[in-house]
């Protein structure tokens, strides 16, 4: 079974929301003194020069040395190297604490622009800082090369603590230690890079090498290689569409900021900057990957990077913040009762299982009022990674909705092929079990006193593997279950998805349609059309083998053999789907169907639909021209009438 498709499916079956609430049962003093005892857990003293609060293993020490005069909590590693020989000046303690003590560092040596007042100041950290910091100095303490991704929320200095530390690693620890900083844009390389720059222009003098102040100077000439002038570490600032930009340089450090928005395009991959990127950094100890961005939808090279992580089968940690975790997203609440009178299920579920506070709660609560749905606001402030994936401004399916789709989605019961005793026959069709088959099976066809329960639509794809997929779905239209239309939802029990020539397509389809108790059969016809296919062969072969397919009247007047999608036609299949998905009028099998509708959006004309650039929307069109069909046969008691009948003709008496 395919690794990825199960991780995909397990993350998103974990994650669904609870519909009974505890705070419905308790009194408003309970809720009262379980806040302020939330409140008191969350409140912690961090003082990064006395070490309270500090990241790691720390012992106190009392120092009086030089104008130092104190007792502090230190790391135990500089605490260990003061008991092996202890320092006879402020300054030699000082460079000590500096070189194991990065919190300490950062409050005393680096200088940052405070977003909020815009002023300059010294560099304290956040909790969302602090624990990434957990993670990476977990990881540089055992000696482990420095690995990680993290998905961002709403700004809270994730991309500049990752900066910030790999210039502690270079001015601190290393010398000839480079680093390279790549984005979606090389603006946004140039934006980290003056976050490094910053730093150097305020660092303090006690710190300067031979007395010379720190500068990046450019090497040899080339305006995107920096230099670092006392420890000779370059800095490189690359993009994605020219990773061949780092060819040449030892690379011990990348940080590869806003990966989810790299662009595919022929000549270029996320995975090919990766792996032109990953090649030049060794697995040894202080040596870093960290790649992070914001969330931009699901099924892409992030998405797919960040469920490997979150299984354990990457080399990476993953780090995600949500917004509750955000010290400044707080309003103090004037009225208990009001507010919690006015919670809907998604801000009792947030008090319920993230043990939010009213005070987070009354935040959101209001800030939501800004955003017209609450998936722009989750696109903006999102509480867990799933919903940070889910959302987009332009999505054409809610994701709320979605994620309710995504509660039919299961693994398959089986995986395989059909094949027949030929390519181009229907004799001998069976099934043959294959765990790397190109057909998933969640349904075997069960017998039924009902013709054409089942059907079977294709989306006809291209024919090589960089083409898009070729798509076969089979919809079960649970025909005996009586007349409860609740249980009589159409539900996918099988998907067949994978590259082939399309004459060897069709045979495909009528071999799987035939498994399938005689389904009705329907092809999506304009790459066909297009390509001669139907005019040329007619279909004539498959007809005689297969009678059992949807036709259709053109304008011209003849009949054609499958669904032609066009202007007027896909509006009203997808309308179809939005209100099928809507009311949950169909059973989901398939969690990739659900990450096509996550990426399915509105153009920025507002006229037309599609595939977010560099998705498929292959398995989403099945699914809107199949429950068309479905919905066209119900309106006539299984007779084939079209909603349109101008353009829609069914073969009727067919067996």
């Amino acid at each position: 079974m395919n690794d990825n498709y199960n991780d995909t499916c397990n993350n998103i079956n974990t994650a669904q929301q609870k519909p009974i609430f505890e705070i419905d049962k308790l009194s408003l003093d309970e809720i009262v003194a379980i806040n302020k005892k939330r409140k008191l857990a969350q409140q912690t003293s961090y003082d990064p020069i006395t070490g309270e609060g500090g990241c790691g293993p720390r012992v106190e020490r009392h120092v009086a040395v030089g104008e130092i005069d104190g007792t502090f909590l230190i790391p135990d590693t500089m605490a260990a190297e003061l008991d092996a020989k202890p320092c006879t000046s402020s300054e030699q303690w000082l460079k000590l604490r500096i070189g194991h003590d990065f919190e300490f560092w950062c409050a005393t040596c680096v200088t940052i622009l405070d977003k909020v007042s815009g002023r300059l100041i010294k560099m304290t950290l956040n909790k969302p800082q602090r624990r990434v910091l957990k993670v990476l100095e977990e990881q540089r303490l055992a000696g482990k090369p420095l690995r990680l991704i993290m998905l961002k929320a709403r700004q809270w200095g994730g991309s500049t603590l990752v900066q910030i530390y790999m210039a502690w690693i270079q001015m601190v620890h290393c010398k000839n230690w480079n680093s390279l900083i790549c984005g979606h844009l090389h603006q946004t390389s140039i934006a980290i890079k003056s976050m490094y720059q910053r730093v150097l222009r305020n660092y303090p003098k006690l710190l300067y090498v031979n007395g010379t102040k720190p500068q990046l100077r450019t090497f040899e000439g080339n305006r995107n290689v920096q230099q670092l002038s006392d420890s000779e570490s370059l800095v490189i600032c690359s993009s994605a569409q020219s990773q061949d930009a780092v060819r040449g340089y030892d690379v011990k450090m990348a940080h590869l900021t806003e990966v989810a928005f790299w662009p595919t395009t022929p000549l270029h991959s996320p995975d090919d900057v990766i792996r032109s990127i990953g090649g030049t950094v060794p697995l040894e100890p202080l040596t870093m990957i960290v790649m992070e961005s914001t969330a931009n939808g699901v099924d892409n090279f992030f998405h797919s990077e960040w469920l490997r992580a979150k299984a354990g089968l990457s080399d990476k940690v993953a780090i995600f913040v949500p917004w509750h975790e955000i010290e400044i997203y707080r309003m103090e609440v004037a009225s208990v009762e009001q507010l919690v009178r006015e919670m809907d299920d998604y801000e009792k579920w947030l008090w319920q299982d993230q043990e939010c506070t009213l005070e987070m709660i009354n935040w959101y609560h209001h800030k939501r009022r800004e955003y017209p749905t609450i998936g722009l606001m989750a696109a903006e402030f999102p509480t867990t990674d799933l919903e940070a994936f889910s959302s987009t401004s332009r999505n054409v399916f809610d994701p709320e909705i979605v994620k309710r789709l995504r509660n039919g989605n299961t693994i398959p019961i089986l995986r395989g092929d059909i094949v027949a005793r030929g390519t181009k026959t229907l004799d001998g069709v069976d099934f043959v079990k294959n765990d790397n088959g190109p057909l998933e099976m969640w349904r075997q066809p069960e017998p039924s006193c009902h013709r054409n329960r089942y059907l079977v639509v294709v989306d006809v794809g291209g024919r090589k593997d960089s083409s898009d997929w070729s798509v076969i779905a089979v919809f079960d239209r649970h025909l005996d279950k009586g007349d409860d239309e609740c249980e009589r939802r159409p539900e996918v029990v099988a998907q067949w998805r994978g590259h082939l020539d399309h004459d060897e397509l069709a045979w495909k389809a009528a071999q799987i349609a035939l498994y399938y108790n005689r389904a009705i059969l329907v092809f999506e016809s304009n790459t066909l059309e297009c390509e001669g296919y139907i005019d040329s062969l007619n279909f004539t072969k498959i007809k005689n083998a297969y009678p059992n397919l949807y036709h259709r009247n053109s304008k011209e007047g003849d009949m054609r053999t499958g669904f032609q999608t066009n202007r007027e036609t896909k509006q009203s299949a997808i309308n179809n789907l939005i209100a099928y998905v809507r009311d949950g009028s169909y059973i989901e099998r398939d969690c990739k169907a659900a990450n096509e509708m996550e990426c399915y959006e509105l153009a920025p004309n507002g006229k037309s639909y599609g595939a977010r650039r560099g998705k498929h929307d292959d398995i989403l069109m099945t699914r809107a021209i199949g429950l068309l069909v479905i919905e066209d046969m119900r309106l006539d008691e299984g007779r084939s009438r079209a909603v349109n009948p101008d353009y829609f003709v069914k073969n009727g008496e067919l067996f």
